[in-house]
């Protein structure tokens, strides 16, 4: 780990942009931004999701999360409907069509990613990098400690100087 938080941040700052920077490359092709391929990522598990679900997801503000919305409804790549639990709610879908276009797109990028992977298992000196399973499990470790949740493993867990999570919880 950095020796610093601040070393740590800047690292986990460029991975991402890097990484979201790749995946837009990718994503180019098919006139699809991340935050579109993020909402259509969540919505593919077809159990419909609210819009703050989406907005958390797609890492946007409401008004940014409507207009998207907006284009993908226009795309008929998703529907929505007033979510029968809690009327006052919407839920939104895929359509077939959207279905398929995120089949597409999540083919494409994994088969990028696959490449990114093999880049990173070449060479000697990076022998010692975590795989891709461990790496996702060590950054979702973080992100937990982060928010303050608890994470599995609590004795590895730093939470600041007097033991109080630190940033600000949801």
């Amino acid at each position: 780990m950095a020796r610093r938080p601040q070393d740590l941040l800047y690292l986990l700052t460029r991975a991402e942009r890097l990484a979201v920077r790749r995946v837009q490359s990718v994503l180019d092709e098919f006139e699809c931004t991340v935050e579109a391929w993020r909402v259509l990522d969540l919505l593919s598990d077809g159990q419909g999701h609210n819009m703050t679900a989406l907005a958390d997801h797609a890492f946007l503000p409401a008004p940014s999360l409507t207009k998207l919305m907006d284009q993908l409804v226009d795309q008929n790549l998703v529907y929505r409907r007033v979510d029968p639990a809690d009327r006052r709610r919407v839920l939104a879908h895929l359509t077939p069509r959207g279905k398929q276009r995120w089949q597409l797109l999540a083919r494409e990028v994994r088969s990028d990613w696959r490449d990114l992977e093999q880049l990173l298992a070449e060479g000697e000196e990076l022998d010692h990098l975590l795989a891709g399973e461990e790496l996702e499990h060590l950054l979702a470790r973080l992100a937990e400690a982060l928010e303050g949740r608890p994470a599995t493993d609590p004795a590895r867990v730093t939470t600041g100087r007097a033991g109080k999570a630190v940033g600000r919880a949801r």
